[in-house]
Parts: C-alpha cells; structure tokens; sequence
C-alpha cells in the first residue's frame, strides 16, 4: 500500500472537526450505531478530499462545478434507471447539487441521508404498484411498445406516470419470460411446464418477476447507513476520472471486481453499467476462456445454480451478482446472456481454477497459404511476480516467456512474426517496456507525467534486439494500458505493423492505492479502523512522440473490420475521462532497415477484404450490431415480439459466438487434454482465425515489398 503523509493546509475549522471527530464519547462506546456510522464518514470525507487534492493527476478543484459532476453521477447511482425518484424528488435533491464540496469541506454530510430516506420512501410506493401489477394477467394483443433507452426518458412527474411506466416494463418482462418458457416447452426443456396452458405460463412468469423484484426491494430497504455513504463517495472520486474510486473494506477483495481472486470460478472479470452486469475481460486460462462463449460486451442477465431456478441480477448490486456466479471447483453455473447482437443464450460453465498454463505467452509456428513461414506469439498479459522480484527472485514474466519463444521461432526459420495484443488489459509496465526492447535497439519507450508536470523517460537500456524480422501487431479496442505502450512504442519506431479495429482501449493513466487507515495524521483512529482506499490516477503515459495514449487510444496502421466496432467501447466512452494532450517529443532513433508504403499495405489489404468471406460476414454482425443499438423501442405485442426473438436467433449462429473465429472443434473444456493435445487444438484455432490469417497476408505483402526479406520500416 502507498503510505502518504504529507497533506495540504486546511482551515482551522476542518482541522478542528477532525480532532472533534476523532475525540469524544465514541470512544468509550456512548454512540449509537447511526452516530458512530456518521462520524466514520466525516473522517472519510476529510480524507477523501485531501487526498484527492493533493496528489490526483488533474488537480481538479473541489468546487461548485465539480459538486455539480459529482451530483448527477451520484443521482445516477441512486436511480439511474428512472424507475423509482418523481420529478419533485429530483428537484429537491439538486439542491444539494452545487454544496457537495461545502458538505466535504465541512463534515456536514447531509445529501447521502437525504437521498437514501427519499429513495427509500419511493420503493415502498412502487413495491406495492409492482404488487397490484403482477397480481393479474396482461394483454399482448395489444400493440404497445416501450422506450428501453433511459437516457431517453425523462423522470415521472406523478405516481399515474410512473406507474404507467412500471407497468410496460413489467409486461415487457413477462412477455420475455413467458416466450423463454413457450420456448422450452417446445423443446423439452422443462418438464414441470409440458402440462401447464398459456395462461398458466404466464401466471408462473409473473411469479418469477415478483420474486426477483420482490428481492431486489428488500435489498435496497435493508441498506446500511454506510452503503449510503459509500455511494456518495464513489460518486465524489469518479467525478475526478474513472479510474478513480473510493474503494470500502468490503470491496477490496473484489478489486476490479475479478474472478481470478482464489483461483475459483469461471474467471471473468465484471462492472456494473446502467443497472446491469457487463463482461469487460475473460481472464486466459479459465473456464469461460476455455468453453469460449462468454466474451467481452456480454450482458449477465440471470445466473441458475446446476439445474436451480435462474435468479435475475438486472439491478443487483455487483457484489451479490459476483458472489453468485463464483462457487466451488467442480459446480456448474448457467448464465443467461445478452450478446451485442441482441441474442439471449444460455452459457454452461463448469467452475474450476485457473489453468495456468493458458495465462502465459505462447506460440506456434504458421504456414501462410501464399507462401512463407511465420511466427505467432500471444501475449495475454503483462504478468510478473513482483513478491519474488522483491524477494531478489526474477520468477516468472512475460518478458523471460517473450523472449524465450522468438528462440523457438527463430529456430523455426521463421520469416515473419504476427504479435497478439487483442483483449490484452495490460499489467506490468515493466514487461511492456523491457518486451518493447526485444524489437528495437537501446532508446526510450514511454514517457510518464506524474501530477506535479515532471517527466520521466523509461527506456530500453540493453542494445542489439531478440528479432529483427517484419512484424505484425494484432489490437481491438480490448487492448489497454501496457499493451497500447507497447503497440505505440512499435508504431512510433516504424518497428511493425499496427492490424485490428481502429483503435485500442485508450487508458494511459496510472493508478495508485492509498490505504486510508495509514494516513490520518493523529494517532486516535483505532475506533475508526477499516476505513478503506482510495485509488486514485496519479500519473499519465505518453509515447516517445510525446501524444498522450489516453482517451485516442493506438490507431491501427491497417484498419479491420470488427463485430463490436459499433459498441460504445473504449475510454472515451467513460464519464469525466482526462483527455487526450501532448508533452514534448523525446529523442529517439527510427527502425533504418528497409520501408514499405502503408499506402500499398492498405490498398492490398482492401482488396482482399473485399473477396473474404470470414470478414464479409464480420462486417455483416457488426452493422447489426450497430443497428440493434439504435433500436430501443420494442414492441409488447406477442406475436411481434415472438418474431424479433426469431430473428435474433437467425442472425447469429455460432460465429457471432465466436470474435475471434474458432474452429468449432475446440470448443469446450479440454482440460483433460495433454499438454501436446491442447498446444495442437489451440494452434489449429489460431490459424483459422481470420485476423490472423491477414496479419499473415500483410507481412507477406511486407516481405514482398522488399525483394531483401529483411526487417522492414513503415512510414
């Protein structure tokens, strides 16, 4: 943890509210649960504010305005959906819009109390129109629809409103359910339903909707005074970025929110967006990367137990939905899913630990179709053990297992080498700078702006490379932080090839945990232990050109097409990012072995796109994709609605499952599989998948281009 001491000068005021704070009665056990609770905050509110003042990158003022960005995001928090607060209860609640600096200045901590009793209120009002809904059937002869977009809606003015609104979505919801179950029905699936009449089907529907809402109400009327502080905190900290969050005791072992924590369970790693539970990561090596269905952008609808009942998760606070999709080596879990394309699956998963092997660089030798041998080196993450680094041990990392698989490649004669970054979330700066340094000769890599405007230069010390070939980087907009360093170092050099979607993720910051419990400055606080963390971005990355790789991200030198291009994917998706900037241009010595025109790459590899099939039906899944998103209005009609669901299930098939193109044959858990099995079937699918193929076709044009067969500069 980092251990800060040093704070800025606040008024005497503050300072006398943290001594009152931390003195008086509590600590002889006078106060009340609500007291003791309350006090906690205020200590968390100085620190908070503190901290973020004094070593958060932007410097970022703690003003009216921000108060402002804190507030709606906070209001998002509370309602997001717009399915509980009326107009007036949002007009009171933005008068505390422009005094949340007041209320961290002062300890006075009102707007989170105010918030929860009105919120609080609202859902007993709504838990009974709910009641009174699901207590008949509805009609779906009807042709009604419902806006399901809610940055399209507005808040309700009245009660009639919003109970008009509660009443579409529970018949959407109905409706959904109900032709799931005419669904398995048909095919068996569910034996309990074969006798039962359409009237009865929907009547089990409905009482599955009232048992989801019916716990999801007592899970917001059972919240604790410090949930509700919480919530205040992660808006105020968001505000500054989003990669900055207040971080409570209970959260901390669900930092990134990870299935990777004991090495159990189907590793993923999950956010909240907007109510719902989204895969942002399939962490290599587990069982979701294994049975390959579950991919990034999905949507968690609901998650059964073995053959139990589905529970729904859609407004489930994150941390319940974790603690349902984890369990115990060997149990399975289902998963109902919302892919991109709009189709609902049922994804089967058989809980396991993390077979190592699969989170670490691998590689494969190819036979190109046109002519030449290349090499293929993953890169799933940046990996390094740092607790033997520190202990003096080098232990495992992706530099060593990099550099150790261009030995077996180059041994293979290989004449080009296609490096995959795709879905790499990044890791170890160290290993992106040190894995730079295998390709290019001595010269810096990254430059770092810390908060105080002081840039540091981390460079590539050792002269001389480990390949000295053509080269050809894969990236998607999965690729983030360590890998889009390495990707732009490669780039700026003119050292390979850029291949993918138009851009990568776009993170270049650095985040930094500071454990509250270790910086209060007076020695009473043993009352107040576990306060929390707060991670908060300290410092920026900028490529040796000086262009910042936040916000923009990497831009592919050769542009593919891509199934989530139409998603809102990437940082500059995320409210109250930093932008993109620039810092001065460092000195650095370009790639002078031969070039090539990227002008005659490109030209080339549009015109084989244009006869890919592989990509043709790639293109085809992403401007659905992109029509799906924009369509937010849907129908309450049975018999439209029982067509839309048909065609979703028509358009997909099993590549839309697949991103990166998978022969069907590997599919599935093959971990029974020896180790030369598995290395086999996983080379098989690198080879049919269609972005490899054209990073394979791009540096054979490479190659080509330049009658030497040397390494070969872009420009």
């Amino acid at each position: 943890m980092r251990r800060l001491w040093s704070f800025p000068v606040r008024s005497t005021l503050i300072l006398g509210l943290l001594l009152t704070i931390l003195s008086g009665p509590v600590a002889y056990g006078f106060q009340d649960t609500a007291t003791y609770e309350y006090n906690r905050a205020r200590l968390i509110a100085y620190l908070v504010r503190r901290d973020l003042e004094a070593y958060h990158f932007s410097h970022k003022k703690i003003d009216d305005n921000f108060s402002g960005e804190a507030f709606s995001l906070y209001l998002k928090d509370l309602d997001g959906k717009k399915r509980f607060l009326l107009q007036g209860d949002v007009e009171k609640l933005k008068t505390y819009s422009d005094l949340i600096d007041n209320e961290l200045d002062t300890g006075t901590l009102k707007l989170p109390d105010v918030g929860a009793e009105i919120l609080d209120r609202r859902v007993a009002v709504v838990r009974d129109m709910v009641d009174g809904l699901l207590s008949k059937n509805f009609d779906f002869s009807k042709n009604e629809t419902i806006q399901t977009d809610v940055d399209k809606l507005d808040y309700c003015k009245t009660d009639q409103e919003l109970r008009e609104r509660w009443r579409k979505l529970l018949k959407y919801q109905v409706l959904h359910r109900y032709l799931n179950m005419m669904e398995d029905k048909g095919a068996g699936k569910a034996d309990a339903q074969k006798g039962q009449s359409r009237s009865d089907l929907q009547k089990t529907a409905r009482e599955k909707i009232r048992k989801t809402y019916d716990a999801y109400f007592a899970q917001i009327l059972q919240e604790k005074e410090r949930d509700r502080y919480n919530r205040f905190f992660d808006a105020v900290t968001r505000a500054f970025d989003p990669h900055t969050d207040y971080m409570p005791p209970s959260t901390k072992e669900d930092f990134d929110i990870s299935m990777r924590g004991s090495l159990e369970g189907i590793g993923a790693t999950l956010q909240e967006k907007d109510g719902y539970i989204e895969v942002i990561r399939i962490i290599p090596g587990g069982p979701a990367f294994r049975e390959k269905e579950l991919q990034p952008a999905d949507i968690i609808l609901k998650v059964a137990q073995g053959k139990g009942e589905p529970v729904d998760i859609t407004d489930m606070d994150i941390k319940d939905a974790v603690n349902l999709i984890r369990g115990p080596k060997g149990t399975e879990v289902r998963l109902t899913v919302k892919k991109p394309d709009g189709r609902r699956v049922v994804i089967s998963i058989v809980r396991d630990v993390v077979q190592l092997e699969d989170t670490f660089v691998k590689g494969t030798v190819l036979k190109n179709p046109a002519g030449g041998t290349f090499g293929y080196i993953r890169i799933p993450s940046f990996y390094r053990d740092f607790e033997k680094t520190r202990n003096g041990d080098a232990g495992r990392n992706a530099t060593h297992d990099v550099r150790a698989e261009l030995e077996k490649l180059k041994a293979k004669k290989i004449d080009g080498l296609v490096l995959d970054l795709r879905n790499d979330g990044g890791g170890a700066l160290t290993d992106a700078v040190q894995i730079a340094g295998l390709f290019i000769d001595a010269g810096p890599v990254v430059q770092i702006k810390d908060s105080s405007g002081r840039i540091s230069v981390l460079r590539d010390s050792d002269s001389g490379t480990a390949y000295d070939g053509p080269m050809v980087v894969l990236v998607n907009e999965f690729s983030a932080s360590a890998s889009e360093i390495l990707a732009g170092a490669l780039q700026d050099y003119g050292r390979a090839v850029i291949v993918g979607g138009e851009h990568t993720f776009g993170k270049g910051t650095v985040q930094s945990i500071i454990d509250l419990d270790q910086t209060v400055p007076f020695s009473d606080v043993n009352k107040y232990t576990t306060l929390g963390a707060l991670k908060l971005t300290i410092q920026k990355f900028y490529r040796v050109t000086g262009e910042s790789t936040q916000y923009r991200g990497v831009l592919s030198d050769i542009v593919l097409p891509d199934r989530m291009e139409n998603l809102k994917t990437g940082e500059k998706y995320l409210q109250y990012a930093l932008p993109w900037d620039t810092v001065p241009t460092t000195t650095y010595v370009k790639w002078q072995k031969f070039r090539v025109s990227l002008s005659e790459l490109r030209a080339r590899s549009k015109k084989r796109l244009a006869s890919n099939k592989d990509f043709e039906e790639i293109e085809k899944e992403s401007t659905r994709i992109g029509e799906l998103q924009k369509q937010t209005v849907h129908s309450l009609n049975m018999a439209v609605a029982k067509k839309e669901m048909e065609d979703e299930k028509s358009f997909g098939g099993d590549k839309a499952s697949n991103p990166h193109g998978a022969s069907d044959d590997v599919k599935g858990d093959n971990a029974r599989l020896t180790e030369v099995q598995r290395k086999a079937l996983w080379a098989k699918e690198v080879a049919g998948d269609p972005y490899v193929v054209e990073g394979m076709a791009v540096l054979h044009d490479m190659i080509s281009l330049n009658s030497k067969k040397t390494a070969i500069v872009v420009n």
